[in-house]
């Protein structure tokens, strides 16, 4: 059972926590699509390729493992490979990996993401954590969070309990001081257990708990945290 006395700060995920990312890196994906298109044909042409992609994908995992944790580097010397590949101007990768992280900026928020961050902003510090690359700033949540951990920058990722004591430390407080709410069972909640941290398993879509240890509280929305400490 969660236990409210004990909460005195609290870490959030931001990708299908605060908003629905496939949408997102759906409609990124086709911006750069379109731009390549236009100043990279035959890259766009690979990139339309599931077989070619897949390859790329391989690749970049076999042969730069330093970047597992950095989805903005994968990203980036993807798109430099399939130029590369493709005869085509590798130094546009910059250029073309900035066109689809504008675009994976935009993000639409589920309808209780701006209340709850208004609500809980006032009421205890918040820290985001992130296996993802979206930038809060640019997404125009900076505001309501006194840090933001990244796996990118942090170098590791969820669930090693590192990246949540790193959260905990960078608001002044103790792992067991803060609550962690997320919407992936194992990099989330499971994790956020196992670095000592209270959990919070938002489940958004009905879908049942795939492990042992329970979270200490589930949740259908975030009006529902909300509504915990009122």
């Amino acid at each position: 059972m969660l236990d409210l006395t004990r909460i005195k700060g609290i870490s959030l995920d931001l990708d299908d926590t605060l908003w629905p990312v496939l949408p997102t890196i759906e409609r990124a994906e086709k911006v750069l699509h379109g731009w390549l298109v236009e100043r990279a044909p035959m890259s766009a042409a690979l990139f339309s390729s599931p077989q070619a992609l897949q390859e790329i994908r391989d690749h970049m995992k076999a042969n730069r493992p330093e970047l597992k944790h950095d989805l903005s580097a994968i990203r980036r010397e993807s798109i430099r490979l399939a130029l590369y590949r493709a005869g085509e101007n590798p130094l546009l990768a910059d250029e073309a990996f900035e066109v689809f992280f504008a675009e994976r900026q935009r993000v639409t928020l589920f309808d209780d993401a701006r209340p709850a961050l208004e609500f809980l902003s006032a009421r205890f510090p918040l820290a985001c954590i992130s296996n993802g690359n979206a930038d809060v700033g640019r997404v125009g949540l900076g505001s309501f969070f006194r840090a933001s951990i990244s796996a990118r920058e942090f170098g590791i990722g969820k669930p090693d309990p590192r990246i949540f004591h790193a959260a905990a430390g960078a608001l002044d407080l103790n792992v067991e001081q803060v609550l962690h709410v997320g919407d992936d069972a194992t990099l989330d909640a499971l994790g956020a257990l196992n670095a000592g941290m209270q959990a919070a398993w938002v489940n958004r879509s009905e879908q049942l708990w795939p492990h042992q240890a329970e979270p200490h509280v589930t949740l259908a929305s975030l009006d529902e945290l909300c509504a915990l400490f009122r």
